[in-house]
């Protein structure tokens, strides 16, 4: 049978139907007017992951749900990391874990504490049986209107999420992943195009691609690859969270495909960078952008 063709400009609904809303961080995605697609209707497993033990911070909504379900339903156990007031959007995550019949393991906490990221590994080779699979997702952002409004405050708590937490679970996990384990780090089209009002959000994301670059050489010898994917604009709550009400009505609209992104556009780039069938890929980024070209 034949798959039905979709247009991709018309696949999601475009920026006129996002609205102007505005959400307290983190947001939560039940909150939001037009809920993202996580790929809970759409998304098929074909056993890919079977029997892997996966790690994901900011599991619990946006891309790292996303990316759970879709590990889930290929085959793998997770546990996924979330700031405690996410705990809602948590406990949805795991449900579409268990209900694909996969053990989902929910850990709440900070990982701006390296005790809580040597923590995580612990619980995740303790509840999960091991661990094969590490999926550095999590992100602090605030959108503001330039380098002078940026307080040390803010800058230290984008730095200490964003790229300290990915260094320390990567340490801590590093010397257990066993051949055959994969890392994958999210990094950002603002790694090579960053928005001034995003100044210390695109300097961590252009660490996470050198890091990626760095760590892979590193742990090849060892038969760990490490991969990263690089989103474009991807409605998620972090975006009506974060950004100005005018910025979220037009998100997405500057892309050739004239919308954002949903959660679900990205799930199967996670799941091949985490599987055998990207064997002889490491150190590279997967850019999903719609059509915003990277160098």
């Amino acid at each position: 049978m034949n798959e039905t063709l979709i247009d991709p400009t018309t696949q999601y609904p475009g920026p006129d139907r996002q609205g102007r809303e505005s959400l307290e961080h983190p947001g939560l995605s039940e909150e939001m007017g037009l809920e993202p697609d996580h790929g809970e209707q759409t998304y098929r497993g074909s056993g890919k992951l079977t029997g892997r033990r996966a790690l994901i911070t900011g599991g619990d909504s946006g891309i790292g749900r996303a990316v759970a379900l879709a590990f889930a339903r290929e085959g793998a156990d997770v546990m996924i990391s979330y700031l405690p007031t996410e705990e809602e959007d948590a406990r949805e995550t795991c449900r579409l874990v268990e209900e694909a019949g996969r053990k989902a393991v929910p850990a709440p906490g900070d990982i701006r504490d390296e005790q809580h990221c040597a923590d995580l590994v612990n619980r995740a080779l303790a509840e999960l049986g091991g661990l094969d699979i590490l999926v550095n997702n999590a992100a602090y952002q605030m959108s503001q209107g330039g380098i002078e409004e940026i307080s040390t405050e803010q800058f230290d708590r984008v730095m200490k999420t964003n790229i300290y937490a990915m260094f320390w679970l990567c340490k801590a996990a590093v010397p257990h992943l066993p051949p055959g384990s994969t890392i994958v780090n999210t990094t950002s089209i603002q790694a090579y195009q960053p928005s001034p009002q995003l100044l210390d959000y695109a300097t961590t994301k252009a660490a996470i691609l050198n890091f990626t670059k760095g760590l892979a050489q590193e742990l090849a010898p060892k038969g760990i690859r490490v991969n990263a994917v690089a989103p474009g604009p991807i409605w998620t709550p972090l975006i009506p969270a974060t950004m100005p009400k005018d910025k979220v009505e037009q998100f997405g609209s500057d892309t050739p495909l004239g919308r954002a992104g949903q959660p679900a556009e990205l799930a199967a780039a996670y799941v091949f960078l985490a599987s055998t069938d990207s064997s002889f890929i490491t150190g590279e980024r997967i850019g999903i952008t719609g059509g915003n070209p990277l160098p």
